[in-house]
Formats: structure tokens, C-alpha cells, sequence
């Protein structure tokens, strides 16, 4: 089998995978939580692994920064792989004055600026929304962790340079945080009938200008992966 993104065999990816942006994450988590983390897939570097947690496999595996990246290794996982659930687990920008850096946030929905939903030729306008059964699951998780997680809408923005520098405008509309992913996902999981839920750790603020340094992004953010791993393991019963 395979795809032109992902060498795997059938059968290497479990039902439920863990989805970083960064491949170094997806290494970082595979060898602080997984037990008997293998290597399936480096194609591009895009590293994923699959292991068990408390017993349960899960795997790991990276998106690449953007939505047309996400949107090609998530569509290949769900239709490709039989993988049924997929969180990504992401840094994120506050563009909400109630968030602080370090806070986990859940996207209940995402906004975005992208076109990615046109591809489905529907007569108006989609709205990338999560699976209901991941977001109560992983707020459960997170409350018994003694985390209470901003629930809410982010905004998947093409852009990461954004010249028209309007970003904060949608915070006004209440939404939490800026990030390059949820939309796509959200759309992929809807268009196979599968489950996606993005769990975020805020690394910078819009609204304050502080920022967490790259190397704490990459290895720092583990409540929010303790949070994505119990939740798998919870899907699974």
C-alpha cells in the first residue's frame, strides 16, 4: 500500500493519532509517553510513529505547518489508513485577552480565511466544527487532570505573515486563539465521517507580544499530550 506521503503498511497507524505540526514533537512524544514507539513513516521527514500508552496503541505522527499539509496527511490517515480519530495537538496564538501563555485550549470550531472548504462545491458556507464525542471526552480528561480548558472557536489562517494585519479583529468576535490547521482537519474528519479534535497550547500572544522560545514549543507543552493520550485511551474503551 502506502501513498505518495506515507510508507506505512496497512495496519501501522492505530485508530486514534496524536498530530503535531512539528516532526520533532511527533519524535518527543513517541519517546517520553509511547512504549514500544516504531518508526512507520519518515517520507519528507513527516515522522510517525506507533506505540501503546497505558496499554493502548496509539500513534504519532506530524502535519507539516498549514492547512494544504494537514489536509494531505489527514485525508491519507482517514481514508487510507482506517484511522478513525485524529487530535491534533498544536501551538497556538492568543488573540483573546483571557488567555495566558501556557493555557490549553480546545477547538470547538474553527474559523478561517482559507478556501479549502470549496472543494465539497456546497451552496454556502461550511463550518469546521469538532467531533462532540473528542471535545467532552478530552474536557473530562482535562478537568480530572485539575485543567479547566477555554473551550471555544479558533482561526486557521493561510497566512502566518499576514500584511493586512487585521488578526485581532476576529478576537473581537470572541474567538480564542490563531493557528494554520483546525479548519482542514475539521473539514477531512467531516468529509470521511470520522472524529478530529484540536488541542492547543498558546506559545504566543497578539495581544500582550509575548512569546514562548521555539525550544519550549517543541518539548514543554506536555499537559496538553498527557491530555491527547488519555483521551485516546478513553475512545478506545
Amino acid at each position: 500500500m502506502g501513498t505518495p506521503h506515507n510508507e506505512a503498511a496497512p495496519g501501522a497507524f492505530a485508530k486514534t493519532v496524536l498530530m503535531p505540526g512539528d516532526p520533532l514533537r511527533a519524535k518527543f512524544i513517541a519517546e517520553t509517553f509511547l512504549e514500544d514507539a516504531k518508526l512507520v513513516n519518515n517520507v519528507r521527514g513527516i515522522q510517525g510513529y506507533t506505540g501503546t500508552y497505558k496499554g493502548t496503541p496509539v500513534s504519532v505522527m506530524a502535519s507539516g505547518m498549514g492547512i494544504p499539509s494537514i489536509g494531505i496527511y489527514s485525508y491519507e490517515l482517514f481514508h487510507f489508513y482506517d484511522v478513525d480519530n485524529i487530535i491534533r495537538v498544536g501551538s497556538a496564538g492568543a488573540i483573546s485577552p483571557k488567555l495566558k501563555l501556557r493555557d490549553v485550549v480546545m477547538a470547538q470550531a474553527a474559523c478561517t480565511d482559507s478556501d479549502y472548504a470549496k472543494q465539497y462545491g456546497l451552496p454556502g458556507t461550511f463550518a469546521p466544527i469538532a467531533d462532540f464525542k473528542l471535545l467532552e471526552t478530552a474536557v473530562a480528561v482535562a478537568r480530572r487532570m485539575g485543567v479547566e480548558p477555554p473551550v471555544g472557536n479558533l482561526f486557521s489562517s493561510d497566512a502566518f505573515y499576514n500584511k493586512a494585519g487585521r488578526t485581532l479583529d476576529w478576537g473581537a468576535m470572541g474567538v480564542l486563539a490563531i493557528e494554520m490547521e483546525t479548519a482542514a482537519l475539521y473539514c477531512n474528519a467531516a468529509e470521511a465521517g470520522k472524529r478530529a479534535l484540536t488541542i492547543c497550547t498558546i506559545s504566543d500572544s497578539l495581544v500582550t507580544g509575548e512569546e514562548l522560545p521555539p525550544a519550549d514549543r517543541q518539548s514543554t507543552f506536555t499537559q496538553m499530550m498527557a491530555i491527547a493520550l488519555e483521551t485516546a485511551v478513553e475512545m478506545a474503551k
